[in-house]
């Protein structure tokens, strides 16, 4: 990651906020003839693996969230996600739905671009707060620190958008290690899905009524020295989905629980432009998404304008249609 703009605090009317990031290093310059990786997106996996580890987004190999773990977050999402007042009391007339993301800087451009379009969605909320809480230059390993500045920076845009920690309920963590740089696979993948529930459990520390996490990886990087670490992250956040579909004690969620329920939101990584190169073509996932050079930055890392919409219609489409997020995100 690069140091970025400065980010925004957005509660669907724009609040500026000061962020504090540390200096990072330039990265290179996109190669725009690394039109594919081939590797094959999970979701297109199917029974085939990669270095021994099977695809799909859920257990199974399957893309599709188990019934059971829909059923816990559809519970949780109509009995628990309702309007609060400052102090977290359920208030159905004043209250606050608070939905909030954690991340980097492709993080804050893609849910900045996200708050955009979710003003002019005309079946919001009109409870519901989105704030952005992502910093550029802020990797994963920052986040995992729950003294971190991070942290208060986050505070600060929830005050300055009038909104309490006691509102907060839902979360977009899309998080990654500085560089893509994960190692030898699949210890690094490991690694960051370790960190990505100490993520979450910080969260659900902060937040008493943090109640659901979605969790993204990576877009393509036009960057090749990157290309393995991004592609491997989805493995990551695969691994922390099922850690506690399984049952893991140290991601328990609802009532007495340490983190929140978590969730695929979305998977966003495809092949470039596909085995051909060439858009329009063969495309980079079997559902058609492909990810030109153009949709980045001259870095080939972040997106730019006509990426961040792509991610922001992914975002727009999940949480106006999933079973978990209805309830609270449309009127």
């Amino acid at each position: 990651m690069k140091l970025r703009r400065a980010a925004t605090a957005f509660a669907l009317v724009a609040a500026s906020a000061a962020v504090a990031v540390a200096p990072q290093t330039a990265t290179a310059a996109a190669n725009c003839s690394y039109t594919f990786s081939n590797q094959t997106p999970l979701v297109d996996l199917g029974s085939a693996t990669y270095q021994g580890q099977s695809g799909g987004l859920y257990p199974g190999a399957s893309n599709t969230r188990p019934a059971a773990h829909t059923q816990a977050g559809k519970d949780i999402a109509l009995n628990h996600v309702l309007p609060r007042n400052a102090a977290g009391q359920v208030d159905l007339v004043n209250g606050k739905v608070v939905l909030i993301s954690i991340g980097m800087s492709n993080t804050t451009q893609e849910f900045q671009a996200f708050i955009a379009k979710a003003r002019q969605y005309p079946n919001l909320n009109t409870h519901l707060v989105i704030v952005d809480g992502a910093q550029g230059g802020q990797d994963a390993h920052a986040w995992a620190d729950p003294a971190n500045a991070t942290w208060s920076v986050l505070a600060n845009r929830l005050a300055t958008a009038g909104v309490t920690a006691a509102q907060v309920q839902a979360v977009w963590i899309k998080e990654q290690y500085i560089g893509d740089n994960l190692g030898a696979f699949p210890a690094g993948a490991q690694s960051l899905r370790d960190t990505l529930a100490t993520i979450a459990r910080n969260a659900r520390a902060k937040y008493a009524n943090l109640a659901l996490g979605y969790v993204a990886s990576r877009i393509y990087t036009y960057d090749s020295t990157r290309s393995a670490g991004a592609y491997q992250q989805g493995f990551a956040v695969k691994w922390l989905i099922e850690q506690q579909i399984n049952g893991d004690p140290t991601l328990s969620y609802g009532a007495g629980g340490v983190a929140p329920w978590l969730s695929w939101g979305p998977y966003m990584w495809a092949d470039g432009l596909g085995s051909d190169g060439v858009a329009g073509g063969i495309p980079g996932r079997s559902d058609g998404l492909e990810w030109k050079c153009s949709d980045l930055e001259s870095d080939g890392v972040h997106p730019g304008p006509t990426g961040e919409q792509k991610v922001a219609n992914m975002l727009l489409n999940q949480f106006s249609t999933d079973e978990t997020t209805v309830s609270w995100f449309t009127k």
